[in-house]
């Protein structure tokens, strides 16, 4: 199966030739893992450079934190954390910049400054003008799979059959995209590990990435430092939880994502090769 190449302004990302690695670079003082350390220019170029030269293909700028139990923020504040992160990544670079937002003030800001593609966790549902910005700019958009909201999504999550319920929710959002004026060309999926799941939930997730891969959109995959990775470890403090990212990425890969959502590029960097070797020489010999 060939997907459609990922089309930024001064980019083309051809997801069938290799993963396309994206790098977290959160402005907020309250996310999960890197709340609070990139709130300065100094610190947002050095992190954007540092993403750069270890290989990243997209950046994503969230500036509101999604993490469990997290409490929304305002748009104005968004705008006032992310915007001069993409101002000063703009200021030295032409990379791809993804904009972490539900909010379509906080999507049509950051576009204007430079952003090339929407991350919506809520998958075009919170903000009823979304779906016409993405239309109207003709922009990728990632489309996430979430129960709840941030705030309540760990309360108790439950699925018959969780892979099952996924699938039938991307095919509703892509439908609904089309209906928008939003060609299936422009759709990203991620099944939303982390988001309103079961530890075995993300487990049985990965292990079938494959179901999804007829609805022919490029899968994205974000397990990077979650807690279920701490589960499996007994690693409790997220930024130690780096190398079983790497088992997580890899298997995802080869069961069916072609693009990653990580922290941390330079220890996934060559994992990533080696899963993408494998998993190309499997497409020669088909």
């Amino acid at each position: 199966m060939t997907l459609n190449k990922i089309l930024c302004r001064n980019h083309e990302l051809d997801p069938n030739r290799q993963t396309i690695i994206m790098g977290v670079l959160n402005v907020t003082p309250d996310s999960f893992s890197d709340g609070g350390q990139y709130q300065t220019k100094e610190d947002i170029k050095r992190q954007a450079e540092r993403l750069i030269n270890d290989g990243v293909h997209i950046i994503d700028i969230g500036g509101e934190s999604t993490r469990p139990f997290s409490e929304p923020v305002s748009a104005e504040e968004e705008l006032k954390r992310v915007i001069p992160a993409i101002k000063t990544i703009r200021s030295f670079s032409s990379i791809p910049i993804s904009i972490d937002t539900t909010k379509s003030e906080v999507a049509r800001a950051a576009l204007d400054e430079g952003a090339d593609i929407v991350n919506d966790i809520s998958a075009l549902r919170f903000d009823e003008k979304m779906p016409e910005l993405v239309s109207e700019r003709e922009v990728p958009i990632i489309l996430m799979h979430m129960k709840g909201t941030p705030r309540d999504m760990q309360v108790a999550p439950f699925y018959n059959d969780v892979v099952k319920e996924i699938r039938e929710f991307f095919e509703e959002r892509i439908e609904f995209c089309k209906k928008n004026n939003i060609s299936q060309e422009q759709i990203i999926l991620d099944p939303g590990i982390g988001f309103g799941k079961r530890f075995e939930d993300n487990l049985d997730i990965i292990n079938n990435l494959s179901e999804f891969l007829a609805l022919n959109c490029p899968i994205l995959v974000g397990p990077s430092r979650k807690a279920f990775l701490g589960q499996i470890t007994g690693k409790k403090q997220p930024g130690d939880r780096d190398n079983a990212t790497c088992g997580a990425v890899v298997a995802s890969i080869l069961n069916g994502a072609s693009m990653v959502r990580v922290h941390n590029v330079l220890a996934m960097y060559d994992a990533i090769k080696v899963a993408d070797t494998l998993k190309n020489r499997v497409r020669e010999r088909d």
